[in-house]
């Protein structure tokens, strides 16, 4: 099996929560990581005992305990935000991998709890701490992986798109500016 199909293959057992506590920036570069040897298989959470035992029969490698310096396993949790406190400042929505927290600039923000992957990304960008991670509803099943990383594809292609459209406008704005006589 050839690297792209192996990486192909680690990714799939990833829960795609992209929530970096492996010490990736995505579960892709994880997934790199570990087809190059360059990674142990315990650092995914949110994949817990069960991801690590997937890894260890696709990868040939013996099973090891969670890496504490990532966090520990524990149910899926879902994003809640207190509007009471919330300031409306947006930070929490960049943050989010998977676009489920709905909101715009001075006004309440509010998550979409099917759409939570529960990865916590939302905790730190917050600063007044209006956020915090609550139970799933029995009603409201987790996304699966496949939706995640569907999500996180389209979050990272906007920022992409975003990115550049301000790169373009800082250039046509340099430009604009070394056009003006100066006096």
């Amino acid at each position: 099996m050839n690297e792209a199909d192996l990486v192909e293959r680690i990714d799939a057992l990833l829960p795609q929560t992209q929530c970096a506590r492996c010490g990736y920036g995505a579960c892709l570069p994880y997934a790199q990581a570990l087809a190059q040897g360059q990674a142990d298989i315990n650092r995914c959470p949110p994949g817990g005992g069960g991801g690590i035992v997937a890894l260890a029969g696709l990868l040939g490698r013996s099973p090891l305990p969670l890496d504490p310096s990532c966090g520990r396993e524990q149910p899926v949790r879902v994003a809640f935000i207190d509007a009471q406190a919330c300031i409306g400042c947006a930070r929490c929505l960049p943050a989010c991998p998977v676009d489920a927290i709905l909101g715009a600039s001075h006004f309440l923000h509010t998550v979409l709890e099917r759409e939570c992957n529960g990865c916590e990304l939302c905790l730190a960008a917050c600063p007044v701490d209006c956020i915090e991670m609550r139970p799933r509803q029995a009603e409201h099943e987790a996304p699966s992986a496949a939706a995640n990383r569907e999500r996180f594809a389209r979050h990272r292609e906007r920022d992409q798109r975003i990115a550049r459209e301000r790169e373009r406008l800082l250039g046509d704005r340099k430009l604009a500016a070394q056009s003006v006589p100066r006096r």
